[in-house]
């Protein structure tokens, strides 16, 4: 084992390994490993400027016997086989997983031959990477992005690092022994928090490259790791109320017919969106003049009552459309490997635009800027951003960046940093990754099912999406899939989500109300009226009483509108999310810890949704101080458990007392 100091990095050499430690950041280091002469260049995730910071920094090398570097309160030591432990404030809290003869402190598995970096050469490429560390009894796992499960405490389970419609990979974790590390990588992989150990693996790499921080809470790890990724800009208040949208609005008309009804009904409207096939053919990226005669037109109307407006974007491109050859001959579409040069199957044969190709963005951007920006959209809704495959086959997608093994966990960052450096406006988005949040990202939650189990899913989802450093999260209302609106079921759901939604960062209206029963415009095989639409989905669709709730639970939602405003703010400076786990708030409290079925909203108000049909009533924990209830304005002192009415009109939410 050869070490050796280079800059402020620790470094070692053994065998065809070379390792790199450098201080990264606040209590931080990123840790770099690789099987090839020189490291590879790029930081992925780890964009932002490095600060300047009064951290200690110190490397100590034992001659070929150990070595260590320091970097504030994380410190990382390396003994004469390079198997590394980690220490917070002189604390072990972390160790490489290694059973091998070179590990005499452990002789009873020195015959398994296992060892914490692992590295299998792939035939006539790269490798592929398994990185090891030892489990910890009692540690609980948070973050890495969204996973469509209840689970919000992650250890045990087996996580795939890659995008999909509804899974959105973002690899950072927050542990509870106070550590926070992120899988430097934007390829695909699995990580598995066992019992018995902790395993990353990438399925094709050029080197291993991860990042780790140390501090007090949780609070303060995100805003370490933000510092180093990226945060989110600052919301505009003017986008913090009700958001409009259905599948679909086929017409101009029908947008501007639903704006003046809530207009005469007295209900602010402050974003209204139109959804897919609103266009002739997928990457045409312009609107069908037969259905939308005047968008400029319709945008100004909307603007005068003080309504911003979305329109959807896909990143698919129909071999049919107009801008397919061009767009084939510049190189500037995702490339299949074998078979069949197609990757998107849904209302055409397509192909995927190459959003890793600078020339692929600028050309996206100005055909949007051209054919919607220009008349007046204030916003865009980039959906398939995964990219959605027609199947996720990804050894079978190459990009000009790499093949998508190696990097496609990238693609919708690069997609929505497209538009925001444009715009520097906001995008709802259908995925992202490591540092999506400083490019304006607002992700959700997918096309989920209309059911109360899904309700539980997207929970833990927007928690865990939030301290992976993504601040800004919705969800479809009711969720996206309903097979029959009329459902008496349904509409309790409707209604406690949307009571959920109020107590999120944004509240939007979406869904796919079926059944399936409204003829489409046109019989023709393209264009504007050529796709079904689901039913009505506005506030007023669903009866007088849910009409009446609903309205009550907008009014409350407008009222919050300030404070809102303030988590903004707070997310823009510190990177703190607005859905907060318990712990987040109360880290010293163990049994915040525990509770997967409440949270808070900003630091002042605790949520617990209902999230089963039929209920009227639920538990909800109260932490150390004095909390209000919304409801009655009874006052509760905290550290018990309470029962707490909830009925039809509202969910039971608390106001924290200082």
């Amino acid at each position: 084992m050869r070490f050796w100091k280079e800059n402020e990095s620790l470094m070692w050499k053994h065998q065809y390994e070379t390792v790199m430690i450098t201080p990264w950041g606040k209590n931080a280091l990123r840790i770099r490993a690789t099987m090839y002469p020189n490291f590879a260049e790029q930081n992925w995730a780890l964009e932002e400027p490095i600060p300047n910071t009064t951290d200690d920094r110190f490397i100590e090398i034992n001659g070929k016997d150990s070595a260590s570097i320091t970097n504030g309160r994380l410190c990382i030591k390396v003994d004469f086989s390079g198997i590394m432990t980690f220490y917070r404030d002189g604390q072990k809290f972390l160790k490489e997983y290694h059973r091998d003869y070179d590990q005499p402190s452990c002789p009873e598995s020195r015959c398994l031959k296992i060892r914490g970096r692992e590295y299998k050469p792939i035939p006539g490429g790269e490798y592929a990477l398994k990185v090891r560390f030892e489990s910890n009894d009692g540690e609980r796992i948070y973050g890495m992005g969204q996973y469509q499960q209840s689970y919000l405490d992650l250890k045990g389970c087996t996580l795939e690092l890659a995008q999909r419609n509804s899974q959105i990979s973002i690899p950072f974790a927050v542990s509870s022994l106070g550590y926070g590390f992120l899988w430097n990588h934007p390829g695909v992989g699995n990580v598995i928090f066992g019992k018995n150990y902790t395993e990353w693996e990438a399925k094709t790499t050029k080197q291993m490259d991860y990042w780790i921080t140390v501090d007090d809470n949780p609070a303060k790890l995100l805003q370490n790791y933000t510092e180093m990724t990226g945060r989110t800009p600052m919301i505009s208040e003017e986008l913090l109320g009700l958001w409009q949208c259905k599948l679909r609005y086929r017409t101009q008309e029908e947008v501007l017919s639903v704006a003046r009804k809530y207009k005469e009904l007295g209900i602010p409207l402050d974003v209204i969106v139109i959804d897919f096939f609103h266009w002739t053919r997928q990457g045409d990226w312009k609107f069908d003049k037969e259905y939308w005669p005047d968008p400029k037109a319709m945008c100004d109307e909307l603007h005068a009552m003080g309504t911003k407006v979305v329109v959807s974007v896909w990143p698919t491109v129909d071999k049919k459309s107009e801008n397919f050859e061009e767009m084939l001959e510049r190189g500037l579409l995702i490339q299949t490997e074998r078979g069949s040069n197609q990757t998107y199957e849904f209302q055409g044969d397509c192909l995927t635009i190459d959003l890793t190709n600078p020339e692929a963005q600028t050309y996206l951007w100005e055909k949007c800027k051209k054919n919607y920006y220009d008349y007046g959209i204030d916003m865009f809704w980039l959906d398939n951003a995964e990219p959605d495959y027609g199947v996720y086959d990804f050894e079978n997608y190459r990009y000009q960046l790499g093949s998508a093994l190696e990097v496609s966990n990238l693609y919708p960052k690069l997609y929505v940093k497209t538009f925001y450096e444009q715009t520097k406006s906001l995008s709802l988005v259908r995925c992202g990754w490591a540092g999506s949040q400083k490019y304006a990202s607002l992700l959700w939650s997918g096309d989920v099912p209309s059911t109360f189990e899904s309700l539980k899913d997207q929970i833990s989802a927007g928690l865990n999406a939030g301290l992976a450093g993504i601040p800004w999260w919705t969800t479809d209302i009711g969720g996206f899939m309903t097979d029959d609106v009329a459902d008496e079921d349904f509409k309790e759901l409707l209604l406690r989500w949307f009571e959920f939604a109020v107590f999120s960062p944004i509240l939007r209206m979406h869904g796919d109300r079926g059944p399936h029963d409204i003829p489409p415009l046109s019989d023709k095989e393209w264009g504007g009226g050529s796709l079904y639409t689901g039913h009505a989905n506005e506030l007023w669709s669903y009866g007088e009483e849910a009409f009446d709730i609903m309205k009550k639970q907008l009014d409350l939602r407008l009222s919050l509108k300030p404070y809102i405003k303030q988590l903004m703010r707070e997310a823009s400076e510190t990177g703190a999310p607005l859905l907060r786990t318990m712990f987040y708030e109360f880290p010293e409290d163990p049994h915040c810890w525990e509770l997967e079925d409440q949270y808070m909203f900003g630091s002042q108000y605790l949520v617990a949704p209902i999230l089963q049909l039929g209920l009227r009533e639920r538990k909800v924990y109260l932490p150390a101080g004095d909390w209000k209830n919304m409801s009655d304005n009874r006052i509760y002192e905290g550290e018990k458990t309470i029962f707490c009415d909830a009925p039809i009109d509202q969910i039971a939410v608390f106001e924290r007392l200082v």
